[in-house]
């Protein structure tokens, strides 16, 4: 299994990803770790463990699944976050000499699942206030608009917006009443003052977003493919710790002041630094 990257990070995917909010990067998870991870997903669904969500629709036998913080309690995705090469591209795309875990997260839809991932963007979740957060959303089955790949709005991060958070199963614990509710960008596909940006995905491509691009997804409307994506979640050099009332819980309370960088290295350990693959 690779730790770093399959192919270089270009200076043009650097900069796609500064101007549109959003890049995707082709092949740099090898075959071993798609193997692994697309096994150890379904082995942690199956076990009905963790910090879970589940929507399913009335009539539908499939589900939209997701869950967060594995790597706290399963080896195999502590060892995507520690040895994969997730934590050197994060460092790329932000333009940083190290990187702090934030979080991962599953997600995957079943054939024939009509639940949707409403748009949004992360930062609103998130108890953390700065530029250098990124996700990196890796593909371990094909993805395409038919098996509800995600669409991004380019430079939706540079719009000033903080919309309310919505998770798919609607948990009013996030449903802060002071932000504006997100519209249903679906609704203005022929928008010419939006460009829409969506991929097909090959298993070991990625998709690195910033937390302010706003993005949503549809159903899956494969009669045969589930969908399965995990994405991982890093910090950079000018994060600061903001536990807004709204946002997500962490399993314990940070040694972090509000307002401080996240020095926490037993929450927020870092992962990735220059001239030390692992810290």
């Amino acid at each position: 299994m690779n730790q770093e990257p399959m192919h270089p990070i270009s200076e043009a995917d650097i900069e796609a990803y500064e101007r549109d909010g959003v890049v995707r990067l082709r092949g740099l998870f090898d075959a071993d770790w798609v193997t692994r991870m697309r096994e150890a997903t379904m082995a942690y669904r199956a076990a009905g463990t963790g910090r879970l969500r589940v929507v399913q629709k009335a009539a539908e036998a499939g589900q939209f699944y997701s869950n967060v913080f594995m790597c706290g309690s399963d080896p195999d995705f502590l060892a995507f976050r520690d040895t994969s090469p997730a934590a050197r591209i994060a460092a790329a795309l932000m333009r940083v000499d190290k990187v702090r875990f934030w979080y991962d997260q599953l997600f995957v839809k079943d054939p024939g699942t009509s639940a949707v991932t409403q748009w949004h963007h992360d930062l609103p979740f998130w108890p953390f206030l700065g530029e250098h957060l990124v996700s990196i959303w890796v593909a371990f089955t094909p993805v395409g608009k038919a098996t509800s790949g995600v669409e991004y709005i380019a430079g939706s991060h540079r719009w000033g917006k903080f919309y309310r958070p919505v998770t798919p199963d609607e948990d009013p614990a996030f449903a802060d009443p002071d932000l504006e509710p997100c519209p249903d960008f679906s609704e203005r596909a022929d928008d010419p003052d939006l460009r829409f940006l969506s991929w097909d995905l090959e298993p070991g491509d990625c998709v690195c977003h910033h937390p302010l691009t706003v993005h949503g997804a549809g159903g899956n409307k494969s009669a045969d493919q589930t969908r399965i994506g995990l994405s991982i979640r890093f910090l950079g050099d000018d994060v600061v710790w903001d536990p807004r009332p709204y946002t997500v819980k962490l399993p314990k309370a940070p040694a972090v002041a509000k307002g401080a960088y996240p020095a926490d290295d037993t929450l927020f350990p870092v992962i990735w630094q220059r001239g030390d693959r692992a810290a």
